[in-house]
């Protein structure tokens, strides 16, 4: 039996964490490097993802960083291909870089929704398809996306993210059916409401921010280190057995 210790233990481990410049990505990306994982980071803000990298070194992981735009498809290959450079073909990827641009379903341009589905599904299954082959040469790996409350709940004023996220649990899905027997996990997480800059317009001290802690189970709004441990499970050998789901770390949301 494995040590409890071990289990969880990502030592020796590379990962690779898209949209990790601030928010969920940076809080996984440091969490991944905390349990041992030597992590690149990536996305599109130089300033900021300096800022995060230099955060993780400062803990005692280790980081490097990619700036990369995955809504341009030739931008997928060449992180791919970067990933590997540093630290080894990537054992874990996470897919946090996301976008919500907010207008009403009547008025999202082609632009528009072309440029949500660039980020949030086509650059996490690309990558995943590019970066695949060789965790299923080793017999292990993972493969974290993040979904959201609205695969399965319309929100207003959201309908190009929400349809990316329903794909995303059905990427996750198709992605486990496909892989899993050669070791290579996939699983996402759908957060509730935390504190992002998606999320900035909820967490305004007042009647919404009370509002969408009401919806809870445990009363209150969420917190980014609420996803430290389930990164840490689904990233690690503690999740052998857990493939193609959509985890909820909502405090109950969901189930309200």
């Amino acid at each position: 039996m494995i040590p409890i210790a071990e289990l969880f233990s990502l030592s020796g481990k590379t990962a690779l964490v898209t949209g990790a410049s601030s928010g969920i990505g940076r809080l996984m990306a440091s969490t991944l490097a905390e349990a041992g994982a030597a992590v690149v980071l990536a996305a599109r803000d130089a300033g900021r993802l300096d800022g995060a990298v230099t955060a993780v070194r400062a803990a005692g992981g280790q980081a490097q960083r990619c700036v990369c735009d995955l809504g341009r498809r030739e931008e997928i290959d060449r992180l791919a291909e970067q990933a590997t450079v540093f630290f080894g073909p990537p054992d874990i990827l996470v897919n946090a870089a996301g976008v919500n641009p907010r207008p009403l379903v009547e008025h999202i341009t082609r632009e528009t929704w072309d440029g949500v589905m660039a980020v949030n599904l086509d650059a996490p299954f690309f990558l995943a398809q590019r970066l695949a082959p060789a965790m299923r040469a080793r017999g292990w790996g993972r493969i974290i996306n993040i979904s959201s409350q609205q695969a399965i709940r319309a929100f207003n004023n959201s309908g190009a993210y929400g349809v990316s996220k329903g794909g995303i649990s059905a990427m996750t899905r198709a992605l486990a059916e496909a892989w899993s027997r050669d070791g290579v996990n996939c699983n996402a997480i759908a957060p509730g409401y935390v504190p992002t800059g998606m999320t900035g317009e909820v967490f305004d001290g007042g009647e919404r921010e009370r509002r969408a802690a009401s919806l809870t189970l445990v009363d209150r709004n969420g917190m980014l280190e609420d996803l430290r441990g389930i990164t840490v499970f689904l990233a690690s050998r503690a999740s052998d057995y857990v493939t193609g789901q959509t985890i909820f770390v909502d405090g109950g949301m969901s189930a309200h």
